[in-house]
């Protein structure tokens, strides 16, 4: 049976933590730059060693403001720094908890920009590099920062996404742009059998895109995210795909 990842951002002060995590496998830690502060890491930390769930860095750009979702212009060095710092602060909470981190991936408007900027995406990877070279990186499918690192020697993890739609290029519709949400659970659910079954995601235009799915994005902040966790899951089964999380075997 083939295996697949189910991850969720979360400690980011939406409130359905508790809910969530014990429907996933992965869960990626606001770092306190778009979201959360050393608390909310602590605890979520904590909340992941009780459900078993692999833990991953979540770092993002530093404005709470609009949520680490408006791009920041910074140097490759800042990014780099950005990266690290907020990487290795979860690996030492991390620690004194008895806990590791496992992967990182990046947020909001620092993911898209590494998922389509080259320069960036390996500043991001040299960062989780430095962090430790056993981390995985996250990144979407197809994108640069999955070449990047590959390239830095790193295990990479391909996401995708149920609630995003898709443009032909394989990158995610922007969320500024009419359609880029899956409001039916129903759409959703189809997106993610085909991308996992068929190995392609139908585009907004109707192009037809190969996609590779290691793991899939489940959005927590979504007023109907336990819903849609629940009905994820029983799709996944009915495949069937065994959830797990991901591992640098």
């Amino acid at each position: 049976m083939r295996l697949i990842d189910l991850n969720c951002d979360l400690g980011e002060g939406v409130g359905q933590d508790t809910v969530l995590m014990p429907l996933i496998t992965s869960v990626n830690i606001a770092c306190g730059a778009h979201a959360g502060d050393e608390a909310s890491m602590r605890a979520t930390i904590a909340l992941a060693q009780k459900q078993g769930v692999a833990i991953g860095a979540h770092p993002g750009f530093a404005d709470r403001v609009n949520f680490g979702r408006r791009e920041i212009a910074l140097s490759l060095n800042e990014i780099y720094s950005l990266v690290l710092t907020q990487t290795q602060l979860l690996q030492i909470l991390a620690a004194q908890n008895g806990a590791t981190v496992r992967h990182v991936k990046p947020h909001g408007a620092l993911y898209n920009l590494a998922a389509r900027d080259g320069a960036v995406a390996q500043a991001v990877a040299a960062a989780v590099c430095t962090a430790d070279r056993r981390l995985i990186l996250v990144g979407l499918a197809r994108s640069h920062l999955i070449t990047a690192g590959q390239a830095a020697g790193l295990r990479v993890a391909q996401e995708v996404f149920a609630d995003r739609t898709y443009q032909a290029d394989g990158t995610l519709t922007p969320r500024n742009v009419p359609g880029a949400l899956h409001q039916v659970t129903c759409d959703a659910v189809a997106q993610v059998r085909q991308m996992v079954s068929v190995g392609t995601v139908t585009a907004v235009d109707g192009t037809i895109v190969p996609i590779t799915a290691d793991t899939i994005c489940l959005h927590g902040d979504g007023s109907h995210a336990v819903e849609f966790a629940l009905q994820l899951r029983a799709a996944l089964h009915e495949i069937p795909l065994e959830l797990q999380a991901l591992s640098h075997d």
